[in-house]
């Protein structure tokens, strides 16, 4: 789903109002000054805003401004995202838990709307936007705090595949299938991920041969038994002949425990299964349960915490 919103709607003297519910209806609760004082009345900006499963693109285009998201904000409001800013045109800083990211064309850095920050240019410029619900990442990354706020460049690397699919996606995507959009929407997060894994915070001792294999088997184990709803680490320990201690221990390295690792492939697994065309017949409450689910309410506060939004609101993504 696509949409177009621009100040050109609204008189001059409304504009810079106007947009900042704009920002607010699009991302979250934000506050926004223009860089220069007086220059309200000469404000324009529009945002292009595309919506895949578990992922929102859109692309700015802004006069020079300020934008602010403080405590006041947060407390106000219980959204829970990171967005993600790649620079298109100009130039951009994002400020965050004591650090500045200055964004030259290409780069991108993350930001999470749990905590203050500000967004800072000083001329007219274009971005790329990537929104998606915090946990999505949390289940990815560690210490994501380390690593917000910090310039990744799109000249080299993992960032430069991230900027690449981007703008093919912006050229395709309006015509992307509902399955084909959720493969997109999770190759982009791969590479974004990469991408911050790159930065001198994120490095972590890589794990032992004998660590990775123990790590892959109980993975493994895993997906082969996910429609199971007695499936718990206990289970697997016993089934493997290991310890739960041992488990545990090859997890350590990991951004989720061993049991929150099972509840994210399951929610994975529905998210998948919500937009198959030959389980469109199928309540959502049997899919939940056909992937070891067994309760139909815990499953829909889970999938919307994940996803951002609940089953239902899911799957009509593919009538879209």
């Amino acid at each position: 789903m696509t949409q177009l919103l621009s100040t050109d709607a609204v008189p001059r003297d409304q504009r810079l109002a106007y947009w900042t519910d704009m920002i607010c209806n699009v991302y979250v609760q934000l506050g926004c000054d223009p860089v220069r004082e007086g220059d309200s009345g000469d404000f324009e900006g529009s945002i292009r805003q595309h919506t895949l499963p578990g992922l929102d693109v859109s692309v700015v285009t802004s006069s020079p401004q300020k934008v602010m998201r403080t405590q006041g904000h947060i407390s106000h409001s219980s959204d829970d995202y990171f967005l993600v800013s790649i620079q298109a045109r100009g130039r951009g800083v994002v400020r965050q838990d004591g650090r500045d990211a200055v964004l030259s064309a290409g780069d991108f850095a993350l930001y999470d709307s749990t905590r203050p920050y500000q967004l800072l240019f000083d001329e007219s410029f274009e971005q790329i936007v990537l929104k998606l619900p915090g946990e999505r990442l949390r289940s990815e990354l560690r210490d994501t705090q380390a690593l917000t706020a910090t310039t990744v460049s799109g000249r080299e690397g993992a960032g430069h595949l991230l900027l690449g699919m981007i703008r093919t996606l912006r050229e395709d995507i309006d015509t992307l299938q509902p399955a084909s959009a959720l493969a997109v929407a999770n190759g982009v997060q791969n590479i974004l991920v990469a991408g911050l894994q790159t930065l001198p915070a994120a490095s972590a001792p890589s794990l032992s041969n004998l660590t990775a294999y123990h790590l892959a088997r109980v993975k493994r184990r895993i997906d082969e038994q996910l429609a199971d709803p007695s499936l718990s680490v206990s289970t697997l320990a016993a089934e493997l002949g290991v310890s739960v201690s041992h488990i545990h221990r090859v997890f350590r390295s990991e951004p989720l425990t061993p049991s929150q690792y099972i509840w994210e492939r399951r929610l994975e697994a529905c998210s998948r299964d919500l937009l198959e065309p030959r389980l469109a017949g199928r309540p959502v409450a049997d899919i939940a349960y056909g992937r070891g689910f067994n309760d139909a309410a815990h499953f829909s506060r889970a999938f919307k915490e994940r996803f951002g939004c609940s089953p239902r609101e899911w799957r009509q993504q593919r009538n879209q």
